[in-house]
């Protein structure tokens, strides 16, 4: 049996554990998903497995272990070599002494099942199992053709503080709220010799959030993701519990095709079989059943920042939109993702009092309720707005009636952060006022939204803080806003953001920027008609076949 390990807050009350097994988190893998995992890597008992070696780095109670002998003892019957040529072949360490000593027995009466003699059992076996922390050994201890397994999931900060430190030091992509089996990634990629794999079951959210994002790096810089397998509702425990888990195989090569998976809860022993030979074979075509969906991708995702979700045949689509097409923000367009102003104190510096202040101080702003019918109706807010054009703050003193506003509201304003670190600035807004942006045509996203939700702004309304806008020096911003109408647009948004309850998006920055388009001038007079008189009519559907005429698909799948 083999562990993964979980948040604390996921193990209390789980019957049958002993304390210890409670406290590392032991939850028992099956069988079925270790056959898989070494059917992935290629660690296969027509091979000669005693020339190659392999390291599992937590094996808990053996379940790796016991199918790894199997197959070794398969190997040196058709290799016709003694047992005992592989003592070396394997490496395994735990920090329990009674899981390496349950691991050595699973292993010698494995063997011995298998028909060796229970001296040469047990001489493997010791051999392969030792007790030890796999994040702290010598580099050495590590050089291997494989790693697999099912690497600790534990919360860094909930290790000791001298033991945290020291996988911090030994581990650079364990930044921030990392959870350890960050550090088990890191290490059994950098152990691979050339051309090795690595397969591990583990949770998948270090593909996208922010702990993450120095694995990620690595991985896109230096290794080839080969296999994301979802497995999230699947019974892949002998527990029930709640760790996102997902088959992943990555090798120590330049990244070459992947293939993304996900499965139903139906999907079993002999599905898996089926998704095997799918996965083994040179077929390019997207396989779909009741259990499984796959697709092949001709490349990974470069970037380091977040790894897509979404079915393996929509990531497909986007890794070739990602290849094919230039991000929406860009340089040779000027075109610009940007979120409104945040004042800090909204009760304050927002009015609907059009003769609180000097003329000169009202700034028209666009809050989200504006936006909500999507064409632009202004409700008459405005930021009372203490920023000259040039950037500076105002003079107080040349604005009698704003300065007696500010100094009836200085409690309040000068509590905030911002005012506290800059006492002398202590009206300013947190971000500044770029006045230029009130008079450009752009694009205003609400931040909350079940589907993308462009609307246009002529250039007469300064966006709120809970909006994010696109400004271009080329782009038509009615053509532009087709695009973003469109269920393509939407797919890269909703394939990396964090979706909240009830289904609703988070349309941020970093999501927007996500998004893959075609040069302005690629477009012919038609598309451009067809995508800016679908963005007038709030068309979705419209805006999706004129996009994917831009980009030219034929559709896109679910």
């Amino acid at each position: 049996m083999t562990t993964v390990s979980l948040p604390s807050t996921d193990l209390q009350g789980l019957p049958g554990l002993p304390s210890e097994a409670v406290e590392h988190g032991e939850v028992f893998t099956r069988r079925w998903v270790v056959e898989l995992i070494l059917d992935l890597v290629g660690y296969t008992p027509d091979r000669d497995l005693c020339a190659l070696t392999l390291v599992e780095p937590a094996c808990g109670e053996g379940a790796f272990l016991r199918v790894i002998a199997s197959r070794l003892s398969a190997s040196c019957r058709a290799h016709k070599r003694p047992i005992t040529h592989a003592v070396d072949a394997v490496r395994a360490f735990d920090l329990l002494g009674g899981n390496v000593l349950r691991s050595q027995e699973l292993v010698e009466q494995e063997l011995q099942g298998e028909g060796w003699s229970q001296a040469e059992a047990r001489s493997v076996a010791t051999s392969w199992v030792q007790q030890g922390d796999y994040l702290l050994q010598a580099d050495s201890e590590h050089r291997a053709d494989f790693v697999v397994g099912n690497p600790p999931y534990v919360r860094l900060e909930d290790v000791p503080d001298d033991r945290m430190a020291a996988y911090r030091d030994a581990c650079p992509t364990m930044s921030g709220r990392a959870d350890i089996y960050i550090g088990f990634f890191e290490v059994a990629l950098r152990s691979l010799l050339p051309g090795g794999r690595l397969g591990f079951i583990c949770a998948d959210r270090w593909m996208r959030n922010q702990y993450g994002r120095r694995l990620r790096q690595m991985v896109a810089s230096r290794f080839s993701m080969d296999l994301v397998l979802s497995m999230h509702d699947v019974d892949a425990f002998q527990e029930q519990v709640s760790a996102y888990p997902a088959i992943t195989v990555i090798s120590s090569k330049p990244q070459g095709e992947a293939v993304a998976a996900d499965t139903t809860r139906s999907f079993g022993p002999s599905q898996a079989r089926e998704l095997l030979t799918w996965y083994r074979s040179d077929d390019w075509t997207p396989t779909s059943t009741e259990a499984f969906q796959a697709a092949r991708l001709p490349d990974w995702f470069p970037q380091e920042d977040s790894w897509p979700a979404a079915s393996p045949a929509r990531l497909a689509v986007l890794e070739d939109l990602t290849k094919r097409f230039r991000l929406l923000e860009d340089e040779a367009t000027g075109t610009r993702v940007g979120i409104g102003i945040a004042t800090g104190a909204d009760k304050v510096f927002l009015t609907r009092d059009d003769d609180l202040v000097e003329d000169d101080r009202l700034l028209p702003m666009a809050m989200v309720r504006d936006t909500t019918s999507g064409q632009l109706h202004w409700s008459g807010t405005y930021l009372i707005n203490p920023w000259a054009a040039d950037g500076s703050l105002v003079d107080l003193a040349v604005y009698p009636r704003l300065a007696a506003y500010f100094n009836e509201h200085m409690n309040v304003l000068r509590k905030r952060h911002v005012a506290i670190k800059q006492p002398h600035r202590w009206y300013k807004t947190i971000d500044k006022v770029n006045h230029s942006l009130a008079r450009r045509p752009k694009l205003l996203f609400p931040d909350m939204k079940l589907t993308i939700h462009p609307v246009l702004d002529e250039g007469s309304l300064y966006p709120h803080h809970n909006l994010y806008y696109i400004v271009s020096d080329v782009w038509d911003m009615r053509v532009l806003g087709g695009l973003l109408l469109s269920k393509i647009a939407e797919a890269f948004v909703e394939a990396y953001a964090v979706k909240m309850r009830g289904g609703t998006l988070r349309f941020q920055a970093q999501y927007l920027r996500k998004i893959r388009v075609p040069p302005p001038e690629a477009l012919s007079e038609r598309d451009r008609v067809a995508l800016a008189d679908a963005f007038d009519k709030r068309d979705v559907e419209a805006a999706t076949e004129a996009a994917l005429c831009v980009y030219g698909l034929a559709e896109l799948p679910d």
